[in-house]
């Protein structure tokens, strides 16, 4: 039994680095990309009063992206990609990091592969949804938070899950002041090509960290004031930012921010370690 254990886990290990799944890998990087780009073309619009009723998040990515011509097939192809991307990062996860020696930063690198199989496989199911002609979804925040909140001791519960994504958010922010993305990705020998995969990632990372921060204090406002209602996703986040003293011009920034992520995401998907 051992033997075919064995055998069985060398199979999938084979499978997992496989050309296939480092071809699908690249191809849901590049999606990631789409989504963004899309994502910070609807902030923008928000931003300076074009928005209408779009809502800059992923699921208003995809509702945009479903308007256009053969849209609907592009997201079929987005799925695909961010399901493969889902498996390549769970093998990521299992497999993954044998460039990288030390113990402590590779058991970092396998969990957060972990995560982003979760944030894949969402994708591609809020993607898939999309595609076949729903709404995408929605509300799926504010209702775990109201289960939460419903728990014994669910404000802490919901406090705590509003400051780790705060942190999340954080940590964005400090990978990309410190260039941390690097140490995954292979970069090119050209010095322009070069500096422009450093100050995507580096303005991206930042923006991206942003947003998921926004979540964070949207989270612990619906914790200390015992709302669910309060805790909803980046739209709200973006939109909130609006209403601050000169926060048109501030989601303008973030909404720039997001574009340069998925910039960043297409140099990825061409120079990450696969």
């Amino acid at each position: 039994m051992t033997s075919a254990a064995a055998s069985a886990n060398q199979s999938a290990k084979d499978v997992a680095q496989s050309k296939p799944v480092k071809i699908g890998a690249r191809v849901g990087l590049f999606a990631y990309g789409i989504t963004h780009l899309l994502i910070g073309w609807l902030a923008l619009q928000i931003a300076f009063g074009g928005g209408g009723g779009e809502k800059a998040d992923q699921g208003g990515a995809f509702q945009e992206l479903a308007k256009q011509p053969f849209g609907r097939v592009l997201l079929w192809v987005l799925v695909v990609g961010f399901v493969a991307t889902a498996l390549w990062r769970l093998t990521q996860a299992i497999w993954g990091f044998g460039y990288i020696s030390d113990t402590t930063k590779k058991i970092r690198k396998k969990v957060s592969s972990g995560v982003k199989v979760v944030v894949f496989a969402g994708l591609a199911v809020l993607a898939g949804q999309t595609a076949a002609g729903g709404g995408g979804g929605g509300g799926g925040q504010q209702k775990a938070t109201a289960g939460l909140l419903g728990l014994p001791g669910g404000q802490f519960l919901v406090g705590a899950a509003g400051l780790v994504i705060v942190i999340v958010g954080g940590a964005k922010v400090y990978a990309g002041w410190k260039k941390k993305f690097l140490d995954d990705m292979s970069l090119p020998a050209d010095q322009r090509a070069k500096q422009a995969v450093v100050r995507t990632g580096q303005v991206g990372f930042v923006a991206k960290g942003i947003s998921i921060a926004l979540i964070g204090v949207l989270v612990l406002v619906a914790a200390v004031l015992f709302d669910p209602a309060r805790a909803s996703g980046l739209d709200a986040g973006l939109k909130g930012l609006v209403a601050q003293p000169f926060g048109p011009y501030l989601l303008g920034v973030v909404a720039l921010g997001l574009v340069a992520y998925g910039v960043f995401c297409f140099f990825d998907a061409r120079y990450h370690k696969v």
